[in-house]
């Protein structure tokens, strides 16, 4: 027991701290839309910071920085997309001196004919180039036209000139030649002459070469990514893809607004239509005919993916990875150089999918190490050339996340892992023989990194559900050597009356342990019942609860536990992330065993004396859309539901995704029928708020607009919102809030 004058110092110190912040506690603010969503930056709250995002330059001791607000993006060799100067930082000591020097890149893009002040000047400041190689030279994209510009003579050249657009532009791996895709043909320009030569001839509006279509890019390569050429290590060749987009169905995307209607003919394969032709060729980059690979001679052409094209080091072979159209097989090819001869060194098969993750990562030796799902569990495998297994090197029920590299002279991998926590991935490294395993993060929450060339130090990205990332700078056995930056925004957010984040385990029916986040209203009191708004997404391998800061969704997610909601995210077992063996259960039939789960997460919420289990409302964006849809017309659990983005029936999604979980509607027809919300419109229980980008390019509004004509069919009431300018997202600040002001109505109207 605590002697009394002991206890009577603890009662005066514990009232004096009371006293104290009795009158902070009382002055927090109540989150508005405003805070959270305003369209101007200057009135908008800074929740999240600016966190920088590096990128190594080849010493393994500096790196880049933009200099504005510490942004910067680390992709292909991109630093800094949103401005300011470009900084080459030391990076054990944080000294920083400008990488470029802007007054005289200013000077050289200025004297360029045609080149205004003011973009020489833009152009001179962007933080934001792509190097070769060497780091000596910058690629410009300007106007349609390309350029480059020398950092040791400060001089700036003119690489193209004319009206068409020059895209998927690359430095060559020695810096002396640039490819880029015009009108879908392949070129190659030398830097120092600017001689350009064409390297294939045939594209046109349905041919494409060394350049993705819209489904490659958005289900395979990843979105946004639509680079289809891939040069050789000794700059000599460059393998590329050709898709013939002539079988594939157009789909039609119009924007109203113009007095003229802009119309957008897209070709875009629905689940099963023809997929565009795909063939690997190789062209020597100095010129001459294409030389094909033969894998029309192992796969039928209407049923080949290409899914990953990548050189051997030796620049002699080509590796390609081929699915078979609704996935379930995957075959590592590798091809000779000079005569497109392929042959099969591994195979990869599923009773249900096998997921494209990365290509080959190829060593010195000829080896390669390989990530694969077969076991339920993404992991480590070490191949000899021949497709040989000379070891798994990681094992487990948890999953490899990325491999961040190899350290060869060490015999090191180095990768990001959930085997300390399913919902805070960490940075481990392991020898290539599966010993020395260690994770070299140690701070709960979820880790990011970035290694140097040399892995001697990495960048680790952290942070947690309740602080915004921080930037630190560890050695490669994780030992910190420098805070980069703390961004620290305690100030910013304890101004505002939050509610507790707690992250828990909840049990399925089946003993499946489901992760959830709950957030409590500030004010809580245990002895009030209190309404329940959920968020989904519930996607195969799509986990949405995360121990790391959630942005502004997450300041929304607060907003609403201050109107007096209890806050709820859980995710479905084939959501999880917990392997592909959790996603496996859900194949070629979406919703039910979704559903089953998130009603078991009510189930166990419902429970809980403080809620009110007549009042839960549900909301999802895409996948999340057609959940959403799905739940409200297959289960009575929920009051309401807002859907954006809604895939009604899965017919109308694309090609590449669906029918790796759904096989084609030709092979699966009553798994499309009984998955589709709008074939239960009549079913629909609850309030109902559809919301859909009219320009929506991904999800097509066909969807919404089938699912509303069932409804209404139906006799079945519900509200519409449509966004005449959005695509697959609404995007534009001015519109965001609305939609979100929109959201909260409907939620407290309903609720």
């Amino acid at each position: 027991m605590t002697p009394l004058r002991s206890r009577q110092a603890l009662f005066v110190a514990a009232f004096t701290i009371l006293f104290t912040l009795a009158p902070a506690l009382a002055q927090q603010k109540l989150l508005t839309l405003d805070d959270i969503y305003a369209s101007s930056l200057a009135q908008r709250i800074d929740f999240s910071g600016s966190p920088p995002n590096p990128r190594w330059l080849k010493d393994g001791e500096h790196y880049l920085l933009s200099s504005r607000g510490g942004r910067g993006g680390g992709v292909a060799g991109a630093v800094g997309r949103n401005g300011g100067q470009l900084m080459r930082v030391d990076a054990r000591t944080g000294e920083s001196a400008p990488f470029i020097d802007a007054a005289k890149m200013q000077a050289a893009l200025g004297a360029l004919p045609g080149m205004s002040a003011d973009d020489a000047r833009r152009l001179s400041n962007m933080g934001s180039y792509q190097l070769n190689a060497a780091e000596t030279e910058a690629l410009l994209n300007h106007a349609k036209d390309l350029f480059v510009y020398d950092l040791t003579t400060n001089k700036a050249s003119r690489l193209t000139n004319g009206p068409e657009e020059e895209e998927n532009e690359h430095f060559s791996p020695d810096g002396r030649m640039v490819s880029f895709v015009r009108a879908n043909n392949l070129y190659v320009v030398d830097v120092s002459t600017q001689k350009e030569r064409q390297l294939t001839t045939d594209g046109s509006q349905k041919i494409i070469n060394g350049r993705l279509d819209w489904v490659y890019q958005e289900e395979l390569y990843g979105r946004g990514n639509f680079d289809g050429s891939w040069w050789s290590p000794d700059s000599t060749k460059i393998a590329f893809l050709r898709l013939d987009e002539t079988p594939v169905p157009g789909f039609v995307v119009v924007d109203h607004i113009p007095s003229g209607q802009v119309v957008e003919d897209t070709p875009y394969p629905k689940a099963g239509d023809p997929n565009p032709i795909v063939k690997l060729g190789i062209v020597d980059a100095a010129g001459g005919d294409a030389r094909w690979v033969d894998a029309s001679e192992k796969y039928k052409p209407e049923d080949l993916l290409i899914v990953r094209v990548n050189w051997t080091p030796d620049g002699k072979r080509v590796a390609y990875e081929a699915q078979n159209r609704e996935q379930t097989m995957l075959d590592l090819n590798v091809a000779g150089a000079q005569d497109g001869k392929s042959a099969t060194i591994l195979k990869e098969t599923s009773k249900t999918w096998v997921e494209v993750i990365d290509p080959p990562f190829w060593l010195k030796d000829g080896t390669f190490v390989w990530q694969s799902e077969r076991t339920g569990w993404r992991h480590l495998y070490h191949y000899a050339a021949d497709g040989r297994l000379i070891k798994q090197i990681t094992d487990g029920k948890w999953e490899v996340r990325s491999l961040e590299g190899i350290d060869e002279r060490n015999g090191l991998a180095y990768f990001v892992a959930t085997e300390h926590s399913h919902i805070a991935p960490h940075v481990y490294r392991v020898r290539l023989d599966g010993t020395n395993f260690k994770r070299l993060t140690e701070t709960e929450g979820t880790h990011r990194a970035v290694f140097n060339p040399t892995f001697s130090m990495f960048v680790d990205s952290w942070s947690d559900i309740s602080t915004p990332m921080q930037t630190r700078l560890f050695d490669s056995d994780g030992k910190l050597v420098r805070v980069i930056d703390e961004n620290k925004r305690d100030a910013v957010i304890n101004q505002y009356k939050l509610g507790k984040v707690e992250l828990l385990k909840v049990p399925t029916r089946d003993g499946f342990e489901m992760e959830a986040m709950l957030i409590r209203p500030p004010d809580f009191d245990p002895a009030k019942k209190y309404p329940v708004m959920e968020f989904t997404y519930s996607g195969p391998h799509a986990p949405q609860v995360h121990n790391s800061w959630g942005g502004s969704t997450q300041m929304w997610y607060q907003m609403l536990a201050e109107k007096g909601y209890v806050i709820w995210v859980c995710d479905n077992r084939s959501a999880s992330g917990k392997g592909a063996e959790a996603s496996w259960q859900v194949y070629k039939n979406f919703g039910e065993l979704e559903l089953r789960d998130l009603e078991d997460g009510l189930t166990w919420l419902r429970s809980q004396p403080y809620i009110d289990g007549t009042r839960v409302g549900l909301w999802g964006w895409s996948f999340g859309g057609f959940m959403t849809s799905y739940a409200l017309t297959h289960s009575k659990s929920y009051k309401l539901g807002i859907a954006g983005g809604t895939v009604a029936d899965w017919h109308d999604y694309d090609s590449i995704y669906t029918e790796r979980y759904m096989l084609t509607p030709q092979d699966n027809p009553q798994g499309y029928e009984r998955t589709a919300p709008l074939k239960a419109a009549k079913d629909l229980s609850g309030k109902l708020l559809l919301i859909h980008g009219a320009m929506d390019d991904n999800v097509h509004l066909q969807n919404t607009m089938q699912f509303v004509y069932e409804l209404q069919k139906a006799g079945k009431q519900f509200q519409l919102m449509l966004y005449p300018k959005s695509r697959h997202g609404v995007t534009d600040p001015l519109l965001v809030k609305q939609m979100r002001q929109m959201m909260t109505d409907f939620i407290q109207q309903n609720l």
